[in-house]
């Protein structure tokens, strides 16, 4: 069965290859996105007869399309950049998700099913393994404005009977991310011949998922029919942020990693780890396909 979905900030990382994955599977996507610093100019679908783009930011668009699903990955989301402009990231990833709630509760016989996009930083920095019924802890402005917007969607949930999924994921990483995050840091700085910046003694520890495993997970859900709950995706996939180095320089057959690391100072409130349970994930049936240990290489 064709669906019709919107999607907010395809033009992004995560977002584009979810609405590949859409498009892969017959369905018509809206794309709604402002076209930030770090959306893509050019898509390969940009002319696919079912994708349409809409050039408008979430926090003041007036009108949604007709459609069944919604999934808003429209978000900032670069931590550093909300210790400089936190005021930025409540705009777009509390205010605005609340005008996409405030837009779909408003339809009455053609409203979407809501899809929120979170991710592990708002459990914060902890030793034990996070399960969804866990505490929020954000340790951060971003990680704040995630799990406020995550509170918005539970209160419209209760309040206009809104059904819902929400997704938090570990650390993405794929074709298309831009350069500000570690993985495709790293690529460039190899291939550009600089040091490659490490915050303080590279140990701090992630759980590393390959994007398309990511949006795999979501669609199933969603397609799957489950709604009114949330749910971790991660891989159990560990990794420190030297053992990513270390891994990456390998896809370019290089083993002495020392020569191309620089250390430079922490970043503010920097968390030590983020350990994140997704056997709930698991017992729909989920597996994921690229990454169990490790990283996935996407790059030729």
């Amino acid at each position: 069965m064709s669906l019709r979905f919107i999607v907010t900030g395809g033009r992004g990382f995560i977002g584009s290859h979810f609405v590949e994955k859409v498009l892969q599977e017959g369905h018509e996507v809206y794309d709604i996105d402002k076209m930030t610093y770090c959306s893509s100019d050019v898509l390969p679908w940009d002319n696919h007869e079912k994708y349409t783009f809409i050039r408008e930011d979430i926090l003041t668009i007036s009108h949604l399309p007709s459609a069944d699903i919604l999934v808003n990955f429209a978000a900032e989301s670069h931590v550093d950049n909300s210790f400089s402009s936190p005021s930025v990231f409540s705009r777009t990833n509390y205010n605005g998700v609340q005008n996409l709630l405030d837009l779909t509760r408003t339809r009455v016989y053609d409203r979407p099913f809501f899809v929120q996009i979170s991710t592990d930083e708002v459990y914060g920095d902890r030793e034990e393994y996070c399960v969804e019924s866990s505490n929020l802890l954000p340790g951060n402005p971003y990680s704040a404005s995630k799990s406020a917007a995550e509170m918005l969607v539970l209160a419209y949930s209760k309040t206009y009977n809104i059904d819902y999924l929400i997704t938090r994921s570990g650390n993405n990483y794929g074709l298309r991310q831009y350069e500000e995050k570690l993985i495709p840091k790293i690529i460039s700085c190899i291939e550009n011949n600089r040091k490659i910046p490490i915050h303080g003694d590279g140990t701090y520890t992630r759980d590393w998922v390959y994007v398309k495993d990511n949006v795999n997970a979501i669609y199933h859900l969603i397609m799957s029919g489950y709604k009114n709950e949330t749910y971790n995706i991660s891989t159990k996939n560990y990794l420190t942020n030297l053992e990513v180095v270390k891994e990456v320089l390998g896809w370019y057959g290089e083993k002495d990693f020392k020569k191309y690391i620089k250390f430079v100072e922490n970043r503010l409130s920097q968390d030590l780890r983020y350990h994140v349970n997704s056997d709930k994930l698991l017992e729909t049936g989920w597996s994921f396909q690229y990454n169990k240990s490790g990283l996935h290489k996407f790059i030729e």
